[in-house]
């Protein structure tokens, strides 16, 4: 049972050991290291001596430092004994580096079912077919109605009821009143006659 036990317990570490990243972050790293060789190659040592095929990707915009190891292992150790240390005078802060999977590697073109959305369209998809415009819809009724109403006179669209108002067409008078208007004695008054501006005359020019 006992040897079980350890089995299954160096399997479940060989797991977590395989998951693990083998890359990690320095946070906040000094710019003296980013511009003086010396302190560079110091920075370096550091992690080499974990793993000397270490590599160094240093980002000096973000004061940060990706440090590649070859195996997690030595990853995770030197997480462990130099995070929070001290160098140059400062704290340092180390990470493991989060690995990102986004799919494919190449940009995949838009599913074919979308493409005619595309302005403009290649073709138009599979089965479509133009719209017909819808047939306007007449009312003869009412315009029998309104043919019949004289001048004055008024014809009910709708009945109103107590949550509706009502709905009434009123004819207007005839043209030969709209020249006359009635003034506060009871008077007539003439309504002024627009003129309408005269087009000038046609004289043909010499190219002509």
């Amino acid at each position: 049972m006992q040897q079980s036990e350890s089995g299954g317990g160096a399997a479940t570490s060989e797991v977590q050991l395989n998951q693990q990243s083998n890359a990690l972050i320095a946070c906040k790293v000094p710019e003296e290291v980013f511009n003086e060789q010396q302190l560079k190659e110091q920075f370096e040592a550091l992690f080499r001596a974990f793993d000397p095929s270490t590599s160094f990707q240093f980002f000096k915009s973000f004061r940060r430092v990706r440090i590649n190891f070859t195996d997690a292992l030595a990853a995770a150790e030197a997480r462990v004994k130099l995070h929070k240390s001290d160098f140059n005078g400062k704290e340092m802060r180390l990470y493991f580096a989060q690995s990102v999977h986004i799919g494919s590697p190449r940009l995949e073109p838009p599913k074919p079912e979308k493409q005619f959305l595309i302005s403009p369209p290649a073709s138009p998809p599979v089965g479509w077919a133009q719209s017909q415009d819808a047939r306007p819809g007449i009312n003869y009724d009412l315009l029998r109605a309104v043919s019949k109403l004289g001048p004055g006179e008024q014809y009910e669209l709708h009945t109103g009821t107590t949550n509706t108002p009502s709905v009434i067409v009123h004819v207007c008078e005839d043209d030969s009143s709209d020249s006359e208007d009635e003034t506060g004695e009871g008077g007539i008054r003439a309504r002024p006659k627009i003129i309408q501006t005269r087009r000038p005359d046609y004289v043909p020019s010499v190219n002509q």
